[in-house]
C-alpha cells in the first residue's frame, strides 16, 4: 500500500494546484487531486496540473493515485430520471476522466446521489442504480480509470448495506472507504470494511475525539495501526490518503506532524 494525501485537506487554505508540491515535499508516494469547480475540469487546467506536477516531482515522484469531483455541482444527475440532466452530467463526468487519464490518475472517487431529505426513508432502486453505475464503470475504464464509490454520511452510501447490496449488480465497482464519514454516519469502519474489503481501492485517512469531532491523525483516538494491519490482512495494494478538514489543523507544520505519525504507524504494523 502507498501513503499519500488528498489536495482537499488544503482545501479553502490554497488552489489544488498550489497544494501539490506541500505534498510532495512531505515525502508523501501518492495523491488525490481533489476538483473543486467547473473551470477545473477542463483541458487547460489539467495542463496546469502537469506543469506543477513536474515541479512537485523535485521533492518527491508523487504519482496521481485519483481525482475526485465536488458532489453536487454534478454526480447526483447521473442517477437524474431527466434525461437533459442526465446528459448534461454525464458530459461533466467525462470531462474530468479525460483530465484524469491526462494526469495519469487510475482511479475516480464517487459520492453519487444525495440524500437531502434526512427524516425521509429512502427506498433504493438498485435495478435502476446499478445500470447507471455499470455505465459509468464502463465509461471509466475506456479512460484507464477505475470507477471507486465511497461511503459518505449524507449521501445514498451511507450505510455498508447500500454497498453489499449494489456490489451484487455491479461486478466490476470499485470503493473507497473513508473513515470520518463512517464515524459521522454513526457506524464503525469495521462495518464498512466488511462489505468493501474485496473492492477496496482507496482510504481516506482522518481522526477524531472521544467526542466525535475530527482532528488530525494522531490527535485523535482512532487506531491507525490495526486499521493498516487489516488492510494487510486483505492484500491491500491500493492508497491510503490523509484527507482532514482545514478547520482540523492550523499550519503546514501540523500536517507534518500528522503525517510523520502516518508513516510511523503504517511501519509499526508491518512488525
Amino acid at each position: 500500500m502507498k501513503l499519500g494525501l488528498s489536495t482537499a485537506t488544503y482545501f479553502t487554505r490554497m488552489y489544488t494546484e498550489q497544494a501539490l508540491e506541500p505534498i510532495a515535499k512531505l515525502g508523501a508516494q501518492v495523491c488525490e487531486i481533489f476538483l473543486a469547480t467547473h473551470s477545473e475540469y477542463t483541458d487547460e487546467f489539467a495542463e496546469v496540473l502537469k506543469d506543477e506536477l513536474k515541479k512537485a516531482r523535485k521533492f518527491s515522484p508523487l504519482e496521481v493515485h485519483s481525482v475526485h469531483a465536488l458532489t453536487n455541482q454534478f454526480e447526483p444527475e447521473l442517477f437524474s430520471l431527466n434525461d437533459r440532466a442526465y446528459a448534461d452530467s454525464l458530459a461533466t463526468f467525462e470531462k474530468v476522466l479525460k483530465l484524469a487519464q491526462s494526469i495519469g490518475a487510475t482511479h475516480y472517487t464517487f459520492h453519487g446521489a444525495t440524500m437531502l431529505k434526512r427524516a425521509v426513508k429512502y427506498n433504493f432502486d438498485f435495478k435502476h442504480i446499478s445500470s447507471r453505475v455499470n455505465y459509468l464503470t464502463e465509461l471509466a475504464a475506456d479512460y484507464g480509470v477505475k470507477f471507486c464509490y465511497e461511503n459518505v454520511h449524507w449521501t445514498y452510501f451511507s450505510t455498508p448495506e447500500y454497498f453489499a447490496n449494489l456490489k451484487e449488480f455491479c461486478p466490476d465497482l470499485c470503493c473507497t472507504l473513508d473513515i470520518k464519514q463512517a464515524r459521522q454516519s454513526g457506524i464503525d469502519y469495521v462495518e464498512y470494511f466488511d462489505v468493501m474489503k474485496d473492492r477496496l481501492k482507496t482510504v481516506h485517512l482522518c481522526d477524531y475525539d472521544s467526542d466525535g469531532k475530527t482532528t488530525i491523525p494522531g490527535r485523535g483516538k482512532f487506531d491507525f495501526v490495526t486499521l493498516f494491519k487489516r488492510l494487510q490482512d486483505v492484500g491491500f495494494e491500493g492508497a491510503c490518503l490523509m484527507e482532514v478538514y482545514a478547520k482540523d489543523y492550523k499550519n503546514d507544520s501540523d500536517i507534518e506532524e500528522s503525517y510523520a505519525f502516518l508513516k510511523d504507524c503504517l511501519d509499526r504494523s508491518l512488525t
